[in-house]
């Protein structure tokens, strides 16, 4: 009897010690993190070829023969045939380049390279936004890379140089005379690239192959001036 009396003591105090204890918290409701904000980076600092690499068509000629920084500005020769790239890939990004013709010099042939992949060649797989003075704003792909572009401005061929390339011409001629800067605005985001010239539009490609790869400016005749190479990522995580 004693026993029975003590058992339900015990649990009548522990009844009242669950009560006076309150109903349990539920826990603090998680607020979700805001995305990160993409942050732009200079992929040119001004003064270095830092974070760069460069690849010359013909191995006798040195390679700071073709590339310099002088004043400020990414200098390059034009020849030989070759280019300049990112240590870095990338694959969805925005893309700010900022170039002229040296002036009083004759303007040339250049080019910005994106989604670089493939092994090193003189003109490498990738996607190129032309420079070359009186065609600003062509977009090529290279080594059997495909894009699809307005039918009427899209034309594709080979040669030993490229390979099959496909090349859509530009929408509308936005380009600075010689000498003056030029401004590229690219955003380049899954299949589709767009490119702005001078903030005007000249050309839209898609069915891009999504592959991430560095980004490149061309030596290819000319000698032509850099001041800004700015790139924004994209889906920044």
């Amino acid at each position: 009897m004693n026993r029975l009396f003590l058992v339900l003591m015990l649990g009548s105090l522990l009844i009242i010690a669950g009560c006076a204890s309150g109903p349990a918290e539920e826990p603090a409701a998680q607020v979700p993190e805001e995305p990160a904000t993409p942050v732009a980076v200079n992929l040119f600092d001004g003064s270095t070829l830092d974070g760069w690499e460069i690849f010359v068509g013909d191995p006798e000629v040195k390679k700071e023969d073709v590339w310099s920084v002088q004043d400020g500005l990414l200098v390059t020769t034009g020849e030989p045939l070759g280019y300049l790239h990112t240590t870095e890939s990338f694959q969805d990004f925005e893309l700010v380049v900022e170039w002229r013709w040296a002036p009083g010099t004759e303007a040339g042939n250049n080019g910005t390279l994106m989604r670089i992949n493939g092994e090193p060649s003189p003109v490498p797989r990738c996607i190129e936004a032309q420079m070359k003075s009186g065609n600003e704003g062509d977009v090529y792909s290279f080594h059997g890379m495909v894009i699809e572009g307005d039918p009427e401005r899209t034309k594709a061929s080979e040669n030993d140089l490229v390979g099959k390339f496909v090349g859509v011409t530009r929408m509308e001629d936005a380009a600075n005379p010689p000498g003056e800067w030029n401004r590229y605005d690219i955003r380049a985001e899954g299949g589709d690239i767009t490119v702005k010239l001078n903030d005007k539009l000249v050309n839209q490609v898609s069915s891009v192959p999504m592959i991430s790869g560095p980004i490149g400016v061309q030596s290819e005749g000319g000698i032509a001036q850099f001041r800004t190479i700015q790139l924004t990522p994209l889906n920044a995580e």
